[in-house]
């Protein structure tokens, strides 16, 4: 029932979310303001590529006014809007994941008057037409960057593909990440957005030689040493800046290097792997890696590098590495030029893939 104020107690928003989008977001907000209490649930089948508990991320993620609550519920019955029986097994699933009393359901979907009937709600009909944010969930599984302005953060940073340059000291890693990222740009449209994560490392190194310069200003870069535990920080700031510009970019993201290198540096100073960066480089999903080779780099000497006689070996282990946890990964040379072309047609082979969703269970109507 609604209060006095013209808002009701208790609202209800249900969807797939597969993935959500702007109209997904629009309803809920619509929702929210007028409700003391919103329920939005989210409801996924088994056979679905994206993960229920994604799906509840990324609706808290974009939803979270105070009282509304996102829940989830697994429903795998076949979908058929003229069969009661089908009807009733879709309630006891929508009314285990929600047991209180629903005053009024917000939707823009044909079967809103069923599921408000059956709620003994009233239901409230939010831009049926789709007129205010013209997409789908349909529209975004088949083709996601040409709907990338109707996606929120969270399920772009989900959807966006990661391309991570790594490789030794010297080797042209920030030169190449930073002219792939302005290549993107400059193709306009939602690309011109593309993001670039700088090596949180260089700023963590750059740190501790100043400190070191603080306390003795006659210090050099053979004078700073790292502990292992210091590793495991890097890493962390690593992921964490590359969440966030991949929240806020386009389709691609470029990162000059990453938490999984972290560990080979770490082997690089002290001499062997350390368990903890190991699991935080493992964690994250990356699409492609694209290893600088020393050969043919001179190595130049900018104050935070000491170890040109170990180029071969860092390119070799990057190499080992890569292979060994399975990651896509292709090794550039030659002049710029060259390796910024190797690089971009490497990137577009994996954006012209696509993102594969599986489909829903079908609608009988």
């Amino acid at each position: 029932m609604s209060g006095t104020d013209g808002r009701y107690a208790h609202g209800l928003v249900l969807g797939k979310f597969y993935p959500p989008h702007a109209g997904h977001h629009h309803l809920v907000d619509t929702a929210a303001a007028r409700c003391e209490r919103l329920t939005v649930l989210v409801c996924a089948a088994s056979v679905e590529s994206v993960p229920l508990a994604d799906r509840i991320a990324w609706m808290r993620d974009a939803h979270r006014q105070p009282g509304v609550r996102v829940v989830g519920a697994v429903d795998d019955i076949p979908v058929d809007l003229q069969d009661p029986a089908v009807w009733d097994a879709h309630m006891a699933v929508f009314r285990s994941a929600v047991p209180q009393p629903v005053d009024a359901v917000f939707t823009s979907e044909e079967y809103g008057t069923e599921l408000a009937r059956r709620f003994g709600a009233e239901e409230v009909l939010v831009d049926p037409g789709r007129t205010r944010f013209p997409v789908s969930g349909t529209a975004v599984r088949a083709d996601p960057v040409r709907c990338w302005p109707y996606l929120g953060p969270a399920v772009r940073a989900a959807l966006a593909r990661r391309v991570v340059v790594l490789g030794a000291e010297s080797t042209g890693t920030t030169t190449l990440s930073r002219a792939l990222a302005e290549h993107y740009r400059g193709r306009g449209g939602v690309w011109a957005g593309t993001g670039w994560v700088a090596e949180y490392g260089r700023r963590y190194s750059e740190e501790k030689l100043a400190a070191a310069r603080t306390a003795d200003p006659a210090a050099t870069w053979e004078d700073v040493e790292f502990r292992s535990e210091e590793f495991p920080v890097i890493a962390r700031r690593q992921d964490e800046d590359e969440e966030q510009a991949a929240r806020a970019g386009s389709p691609v993201l470029f990162c000059d290097t990453d938490s999984f290198a972290t560990g080979i540096w770490h082997e690089r100073y002290l001499g062997g792997r350390n368990e903890e960066v190991e699991r935080i480089g493992a964690a994250r999903r990356r699409d492609l890696y694209l290893l600088t080779d020393h050969a043919g780099v001179p190595f130049e000497d900018d104050g935070l590098r000491d170890g040109p006689h170990l180029r071969p070996w860092m390119t070799d282990r990057f190499r080992e590495e890569l292979d060994r946890t399975g990651r896509r990964s292709v090794v550039v040379r030659g002049d710029r030029e060259t390796r910024l072309r190797t690089a971009i047609e490497a990137v577009d082979e994996l954006l012209a893939e696509g993102r594969h969703f599986t489909d829903p269970l079908p609608e009988r109507r």
